[in-house]
């Protein structure tokens, strides 16, 4: 699926970089092999943008093999616009796990809302992927 939104100037996840210079970059160069999140955070980070822009196929590409479904439906008429990160823990540059804890806020025809979840994360091969997470 190719994301559905035009791609925003503001990276959704709210580092205040652009989003071309932000989540954008690392969304086009996972296709390409010249960009991959560097820790667990900025992978969390580029996976909520992947969903306020409709991104599915990077969300797939960045879901661990073992928990990875097979396809992907988004929900058109929720919008993601904000992201705060509670607490992380490992999931550097030079580590192989981590653990993020955030909540994601969203808008939708039945009312607004927020997922919390604490993410699992696992480095690859030099690439960060997402396990799983537990509300």
């Amino acid at each position: 699926m190719s994301p559905t939104a035009s791609p925003p100037t503001r990276c959704p996840c709210l580092s205040g970089l652009p989003y071309d210079a932000c989540c954008g970059r690392l969304h086009a160069g996972l296709s390409t092999g010249q960009a991959t999140a560097q820790t667990a955070e900025q992978l969390m980070r580029s996976r909520f943008s992947a969903f306020a822009v409709g991104d599915a196929a990077y969300l797939l590409a960045t879901w661990h093999p073992t928990t990875r479904p097979s396809t992907l439906e988004l929900d058109d008429d929720r919008r993601w616009y904000r992201l705060d990160i509670l607490t992380t823990r490992d999931g550097g540059p030079f580590e192989t796990s981590g653990v993020v804890e955030f909540e994601a806020f969203y808008r939708a025809p039945s009312g607004n809302g927020s997922q919390r979840e604490v993410s699992r994360f696992s480095r690859e091969g030099g690439q960060w992927f997402y396990l799983d997470g537990t509300a």
